[in-house]
């Protein structure tokens, strides 16, 4: 077992991670490690965001973009959390993107920033790059952080379980102590070891959920790994029944729930019912087409219900320069038989965001001591019940950036490798059958499709949380048993996520956002 020592662990490195790790690498005296269970760094949620990231756009104002955050959570976005985005983030956006790390943010004919609109914003306010946003913005970010010899990234390292005291102490005393966290415990997927990575803060900046759905967004990572993670180790949770269904994804087969962005409906797309009928005027006469993305996913399920649509139909022949503006989403329906700009795109809605998470204070601090969390595994109280387009990786962008001023100001220190023991391998170490993994990911996944998906109710939920269970169980006792890998790590934090989202949903008889009980409409 090798140990890393660092003043600081980040687990993850999309635009929340990296944010952190740049703030930090300016002090050229402080030592920070960057790790991703990737191949490729550039890997991740971040890259797959393809409409854009909100700034302050022309005739608009902080006061009206916290306006349309706390319109969009439904009552349950925390106005301090909404005002720190809206008031530090453009700044970040413009010095740190823009500047420093140059992203190509697409202009007009004037030179000026072209901004855009999406769905729940009052006005134009989003920068893009085409159709490839987190592309351009995590290459980068990466290629910045290149300039600084004291971050150093690891690759093909997946995270097993935080270092936590007095849980990880061999000094019995220190359970008088608060929960403390002391780095992380690492596989190395390439010598299949475990090593201890010890640091004075550690920041979790894992992303998402949605694997642990039938249809999702999320790039195969998004397993809930963090969420997991900090939950087993005492960390408090909030608000992780508020899932965010994306309205629109492409409904072919061999699609692969390919995202097709709200900045299409933005610049003139229209949903169509199969025979024609445009139907948003009817679920939210004042925003339509452009309502928020838990009423466009609500309604578009209906509709599919209702009348046993396989699904509805985006009409983009209204999109100004389709293919120059979309060329990702031009490229991938041509190459899915899709005739588009002149035939319409086959949609239905899938898992692509968690609003709740790992709470977190204004400085992304958790319940652990010196454990931080940002990006889309914490809960800053930001998205409330249902987050506003395009302000996730805004909120990568300021939390990370204000974890890293934190701990700049604490600066606390790593322990000695003495005080954590080794990491404890299982005697025979049998290992893990792909096949069993394969089959535990697809009931966990269509539990919640059916049970926890868009539209819940009290029996629903309880089939879910028994049977969410009782895999737990058998996962769990399988863990202890087998050599350890990424995929059975993945599935133990895929099973205890789902069970977390499914114990949260039952437990709430409130329909708010994105969380919708049929028993307490």
């Amino acid at each position: 077992m090798r140990t890393e020592t660092a003043d600081v662990l980040v687990i993850g490195a999309g635009i929340a991670g990296l944010s952190c790790a740049l703030r930090l690498a300016r002090d050229r005296e402080r030592e920070i490690v960057v790790i991703t269970r990737e191949t490729d760094p550039v890997e991740g949620a971040t890259r797959y965001a393809q409409g854009g990231i909100a700034a302050l756009g022309p005739g608009d104002s902080v006061e009206l973009f916290v306006k349309d955050i706390l319109g969009a959570g439904a009552g349950l976005s925390l106005r301090r959390a909404a005002e720190i985005v809206a008031h530090e983030g453009p700044d970040l956006v413009r010095k740190v993107l823009i500047e420093e790390a140059q992203v190509p943010f697409d202009r007009t004919p004037a030179g000026e920033l072209d901004y855009t609109r999406e769905g729940g914003h009052s006005v134009p306010r989003i920068l893009h790059v085409g159709d490839r946003t987190g592309v351009a913005i995590i290459q980068a970010l990466h290629a910045l952080l290149e300039k600084f010899p004291n971050v150093k990234v690891v690759t093909r390292a997946t995270a097993v379980d935080l270092i936590t005291f007095p849980h990880h102490a061999r000094d019995p005393l220190t359970v008088y102590d608060p929960i403390t966290c002391h780095g992380a415990y690492v596989l190395d997927r390439g010598t299949g070891e475990v090593h201890r990575y010890l640091a004075g803060a550690t920041v979790l900046a894992t992303g998402g959920l949605g694997q642990i759905y039938r249809y999702t967004t999320n790039p195969s990572g998004a397993r809930g790994d963090g969420l997991a993670m900090a939950h087993r180790a005492g960390a408090r949770v909030i608000n992780v029944e508020y899932i965010q269904f994306h309205p629109t994804t492409l409904a072919v087969p061999g699609g692969e729930n390919f995202l097709i962005s709200e900045a299409v409906r933005g610049e003139g797309g229209k949903l169509i019912t199969p025979d024609g009928r445009r139907f948003m005027e009817e679920y939210d006469p004042g925003w339509g087409d452009l309502a928020p993305r838990d009423v466009v996913a609500r309604a578009i399920h209906r509709e599919m219900t209702l009348h046993g649509y396989p699904h509805v139909l985006l009409d983009v022949s209204g999109v100004k320069n389709f293919p120059e503006r979309f060329p990702t989403i031009y490229r991938k329906c041509r190459e899915a038989g899709i005739d588009v700009p002149r035939e319409p795109i086959p949609v239905v809605p899938a898992a692509h965001y968690s609003c709740g998470g790992v709470w977190t204070d204004e400085w992304g601090r958790t319940t652990i001591r010196n454990l931080y969390a940002v990006g889309e595994v914490a809960c800053t109280g930001l998205h409330g019940a249902n987050r506003l387009a395009s302000t996730s990786l805004l909120e990568g962008l300021v939390f990370g950036d204000r974890a890293a001023r934190d701990i700049a100001r604490t600066n606390p220190r790593p322990i000695s490798a003495k005080e954590v023991p080794p990491w404890e391998f299982p005697s025979d170490g049998i290992p893990a059958d792909p096949a069993l993994i394969h089959r535990d990911w697809r009931s966990i996944q269509y539990t919640m499709w059916y049970y926890v998906g868009l539209s819940r109710d009290a029996h629903r939920l309880a089939r879910a949380i028994r049977d969410l269970r009782h895999l737990w169980e058998d996962i769990v006792d399988f863990y202890r048993r087998a050599r350890l890998d990424d995929a059975l790590l993945g599935l133990r934090n895929g099973v205890q996520a789902a069970l977390i989202v499914a114990e949260a949903a039952w437990h709430n008889r409130t329909s708010r956002g994105v969380h919708f009980r049929e028993d307490f409409p």
